[in-house]
Order: structure tokens, then sequence, then C-alpha cells
């Protein structure tokens, strides 16, 4: 360990700051150096750090708020396994290492304030204060799943779209439904996009002529589909750059995302609230029609020509 005597700061692994020694001075990038060593070594730790680095990974703002128990009781584990976290990551103790998540704290949790429209319907009967309940939940969702998006990663994901040979995205069951949806409106400002499987055909049969010219879109939500994450890893074995549309950073240990697009699938049902996914694929088609520019504009053009000339929409006839 090294004191940096302009800051007062501790410096231990890798030269990452790891503790305040006196004053108010916290890395502010340290919240994002832990996250990142949580994910590198992740495949090193045991069963119950794994419990721990994915839930850190997963929910920031949650572990920078609440006191070691509840934290506990989330993940479900001991406040002895999270401080034994702590000590394995060079941190004194379980408040040393929630520090820069407290400092850098950011609440995306809920919405600052309820509409006036949502407090009205609360009033309305249990019916009302459970759609109420449900509505806040979408508006969260969407709001997390938003501020997640960084500006680079998603610079970094359409150009790997518009250099790719083929764009293949798959999903499977609900999920399939937002794949579906993805490569309707997508394809058409990138022609490249193809949706697998087709018919009854197989994922993996569809990839087989895949390489590392082409990028594989998956879109996965807990629990993990094993045909989508086979998908990958057999994409990846034939060079392909996978981008993984999921809830977390840390899916599947051996598997490694070219880049991980994360939305929050939180519910008040039993099945995932997919609000935020949706949220999160208008914004990668957004960014591609404007990146295929004018291109793309006349290619959208054609399709509502098509449809107009073989009469897709439903219009009323007009009596004379």
């Amino acid at each position: 360990m090294s004191i940096d005597p302009k800051y007062n700061i501790c410096y231990g692994w890798q030269g990452i700051s790891l503790a305040r020694i006196r004053g108010d001075i916290v890395d502010p990038a340290l919240k994002f150096k832990i996250i990142r060593r949580l994910k590198e070594e992740f495949s090193d730790f045991s069963p119950r750090l794994k419990q721990v680095a994915k839930y850190i990974t997963d929910n920031p703002a949650d572990f920078g708020l609440d006191p070691i128990r509840t934290t506990s009781q989330k993940i479900g584990i001991s406040t002895f396994t999270l401080v034994r976290m702590a000590k394995v990551l060079g941190f004194e103790s379980f408040e040393e290492l929630r520090e820069p998540f407290r400092h850098a704290l950011v609440t995306i949790s809920e919405v600052s304030e309820d509409p006036a429209w949502l407090n009205e319907l609360s009033a309305k009967g249990e019916v009302g204060k459970e759609q109420a309940k449900t509505a806040r939940n979408t508006i969260t969702n969407v709001q997390r799943s938003l501020h997640l998006i960084d500006p680079e990663k998603m610079e970094r994901v359409v150009s790997a779209l518009f250099e790719a040979k083929t764009v293949y995205i798959t999903a499977v069951r609900a999920t399939y439904s937002l794949a579906y949806y993805f490569h309707y409106v997508g394809r058409m400002s990138l022609p490249s996009l193809r949706l697998i499987p087709r018919l009854i055909n197989s994922t993996i049969d569809e990839l087989n002529t895949a390489g590392p010219q082409d990028v594989l879109i998956a879109i996965t939500f807990s629990p993990y589909s094993k045909e989508t994450i086979e998908a990958c890893r057999f994409a990846a074995r034939k060079g392909a750059k996978i981008i993984l549309i999921t809830d977390s950073n840390l899916v599947v240990p051996d598997l490694e995302p070219t880049e991980v697009l994360v939305a929050s699938t939180l519910s008040t049902h039993h099945f995932a609230c997919f609000s935020g996914a949706m949220a999160v694929l208008e914004n990668l088609v957004a960014l591609m029609v404007d990146k295929g520019g004018q291109d793309a504009l006349d290619n959208i053009k054609s399709y509502e020509e098509l449809r107009d000339e073989f009469s897709a929409y439903w219009k009323v006839i007009k009596k004379h």
C-alpha cells in the first residue's frame, strides 16, 4: 500500500484507490473500477462471493444505500460473506467497500416525484392501487434502463452493426417478441439484419456460416435461456462479435460479449417487465436510422410504398 500525499488516498491493487484515509475525498471513478474488477475476477470467486459480485454489479445504487444486514438479506448470504468480499478486494471493512457507491450514488431506483395522475389512480380502490403500482414500476424500469445507456457504448454497438456483413438477432420464448419487433423495424434501416431461428430451424444451424465479419445480437433475461447462451458461445467460437441485451453485466462466467446493454426487468408480478428492454431497443433503432442516413430513409420509404401498393393497412371506404 502507498499513500498519495496530495489527496490523502490509499492506493492498492493495480494502482486503484481503495479507501479514504481522512477528509471527504473519494476517487469518483472508484465505483466503476470496483465493478470492472468484479467482472474480470468473477470466475475466480467462490460460489458465495459470486453471488455478492453479481449483486453489486447489478444493483450499485441499492448497494450504496443499504446497510450490511439489509444487503445480506437481499442476496441471501451472511454478513460475514460481505465482509470477506471487502477483504478480498483489499478494503478494511464493508463500509469502506460501500463508500465509493454511496459517494457516486445517483438515485435511479425510483421516479423522483410521482405525477398527479398516479396519485389519483392509487385512490381509486384496490384495482387502481394495483394499476398505479404497476405503472410506477414500468416508468422506473424505463428510467433505470435509459440511465444505464452509455453513449460511447451505443456508438460502438451501432458502428459494429453497420460494419458487419450479417447481423443476426436471436431470442427464445417471451423475449422472442422483442427480437421479432427489433428485426421487423430494424431491417428497414439495416438490411443485413437477420432474425434467427427462422421457422422451426435451430439457432446453431443458422449460425453455422457466421464468422469474424458478423455480429450476433442476443436477448435474454433471468432465468437465462440455455439456447441463447449456447448460441452466443457458438457464435463466439466462430469469431463473431456478441452484443448481449440482458438484465446483468454478469450472466455466464465464461461468456465474454463484445458489448452488454443492460435493461431493468423488475416486476410487480411473477414475470419480467420488458418496458425497460423495449426502451433500450427503441433507442438503438433511433440511432440506427440516424446512422443509416438517406439510404435508411429511402429504404423505409420503399417499405411504406410496398404496403400501400398491396393495401396492407385498413382504410375506411367512403360512400358517395
